[in-house]
């Protein structure tokens, strides 16, 4: 999804992404074809039109979701500035944790000599700073592997993943965020809920279960801007360990002249050697890191996975496959 894009470019597109919640590509083909809700959307500023923010701030105000797209046409059209005013107070912080099963194989390529310092830009509430309190299942051509306890985070893969035999070691985690939520706070965590998208109560299981993770040990996540608060973070975290900095569904949501600023910036920080940089966004997002892998058809919804600005992998965005091109 390109955040920027206009509203029939984003909620087509969107319709593609989402294609495991039945009610959302309804409500999102429902929404090109239909030019008074266009027009309402369009209203809006830029960052705020994207999909799973107006969907999810609809059924914040009531909109049955499984349900018609009749409904959420009602809701925004007859809006007495309510759903207005959660879509403009709130953010699409998506804090998916099934990310991990795919980002872990990437840690462990890392080959650290010690432990790991994690820092997350975007972090939302900070639960996928936890890869070392989770364990996972890997589902290989030549059958599962699996790695620490249950409940395991599961994931398709294909090719030759670098598959880690141990959990990391991870010495300190924090990260950066313009709007940080806190694990603690019940509402923002039920916000965090209305997020997860109709049909898919396995992520609703899993999303609680890793908000009582973070709960036991609540992250440090610095309020401000990532370009700028980061130098200082890696900086902050070098005494820990081996610093590495990773983002996944974030930089898709900052204007495209601030996302070329992120890239020099990391890729500056790489070369100077002070962290690693693991990238999970859409193909189109970090167009550097994506050119470095095969080509990727046009029509192909994708994450494209980089290890210090270069492509290693394909990955569903919710992590459920993993298909390793590095």
């Amino acid at each position: 999804m390109e955040p920027y894009a206009s509203v029939v470019e984003s909620y087509r597109g969107f319709a593609a992404e989402a294609e495991d919640s039945p009610t959302f590509v309804a409500w999102a083909l429902g929404v090109v074809d239909d030019p008074d809700v266009r027009a309402w959307i369009a209203t809006l500023p830029d960052l705020k039109q994207q999909p799973n923010l107006v969907f999810a701030a609809a059924r914040h105000h009531g909109v049955p979701a499984p349900g018609p797209y009749a409904g959420l046409r009602d809701a925004l059209l007859g809006d007495d500035g309510s759903i207005r005013a959660t879509i403009l107070a709130r953010a699409t912080q998506t804090n998916e944790v099934g990310r991990l099963a795919t980002l872990a194989p990437a840690f462990a390529s890392l080959g650290a000599d010690g432990p790991l310092a994690l820092i997350e830009v975007g972090a939302s509430a900070g639960l996928c700073l936890y890869p070392d309190r989770w364990g996972y299942r890997w589902s290989t051509d030549a059958g599962d592997v699996t790695l620490g306890p249950a409940p395991h985070l599961p994931c398709r893969v294909k090719g030759p993943a670098p598959l880690p035999d141990r959990l990391p070691e991870v010495a300190w985690r924090g990260g950066i965020d313009l709007h940080p939520l806190d694990v603690t706070d019940a509402d923002e965590m039920a916000w965090l809920e209305t997020l997860v998208w109709p049909e898919q109560d396995e992520r609703r299981d899993r999303l609680r279960q890793a908000v009582a993770v973070a709960r036991q040990d609540p992250p440090s996540i610095v309020t401000g801007d990532l370009v700028a608060e980061l130098p200082a973070l890696v900086e902050r975290a070098s005494s820990y360990g081996t610093v590495v900095v990773f983002h996944s569904a974030v930089i898709a949501y900052l204007p495209p002249p601030r996302r070329l600023e992120f890239d020099a910036l990391m890729r500056d920080l790489v070369g100077r050697g002070a962290c690693h940089w693991v990238s999970n966004e859409g193909k189109q997002v970090l167009p550097s890191v994506t050119r470095t892998g095969p080509p990727i058809p046009d029509g192909h919804p994708t994450f494209v996975l980089g290890i210090d600005g270069r492509m290693v992998a394909q990955t569903h965005g919710h992590g459920r496959t993993l298909r390793w091109v590095g």
